[in-house]
């Protein structure tokens, strides 16, 4: 009897030292994209992914991910586009929660353009470049040509069902429902 509970516990300790664990599969959604350069959406995080053309390696890509806090993306959005129109004299520094970005304005063949640039952990030994990317570029990575702008603001996964059943039973004084109606009803046990 002692060698099958034994057993018995053995078998069921398994599962829990195990090394492997099942993890909840939270969808990425692509917002845009235009060569080696994308704007990805997961949960509440917004990530920018660019092949790195600092480096020797042409397989290396980096990514810069923030939260849309205060309407971030569209703030970023809106300050490459501005660049665009009034070039700026020096690059943009923008400080991320884990990277340091510049953006730097050059004119290539007549036409503006901007490169972001990388400081990888705050660190300015390590750097990664982006292409150079002009105004029809950044509105088809930023979701303006599909229409996938839109997801900047929504947030991740809400269900709006529970949410309104939720907003209409927030007080009884709000209740439609006559108080002689109420004791009529039969209560659930």
């Amino acid at each position: 009897m002692r060698k099958i509970i034994l057993l018995f516990i053995f078998i069921l300790s398994i599962p829990v030292f195990s090394q492997i664990k099942v993890l909840k599969n939270e969808s990425l959604v692509e917002i845009g994209k235009d060569n080696s350069v994308g704007l990805y959406k997961k949960g509440d995080k917004f990530t920018i992914n660019y092949q790195d053309l600092n480096t020797a390696n042409l397989n290396t890509f980096r990514s810069i991910s923030f939260q849309n806090v205060n309407g971030d993306v569209s703030g970023l959005y809106k300050m490459i586009t501005d660049g665009f129109i009034d070039t700026p004299d020096g690059n943009i520094v923008l400080e991320m929660p884990n990277d340091i970005i510049e953006l730097h304005y050059e004119k290539n063949y007549g036409q503006p353009t901007v490169q972001i640039i990388q400081f990888i952990n705050k660190n300015r030994k390590y750097m990664g470049k982006s292409q150079f990317l002009n105004k029809k570029q950044i509105d088809k990575i930023f979701g303006r040509t599909n229409g996938k702008f839109t997801l900047y603001d929504k947030p991740a996964s809400i269900n709006q069902n529970a949410v309104q059943k939720q907003v209409g039973n927030t007080s009884p004084a709000t209740s439609t429902t006559p108080a002689n109606s109420v004791k009529n009803k039969k209560s659930r046990k």
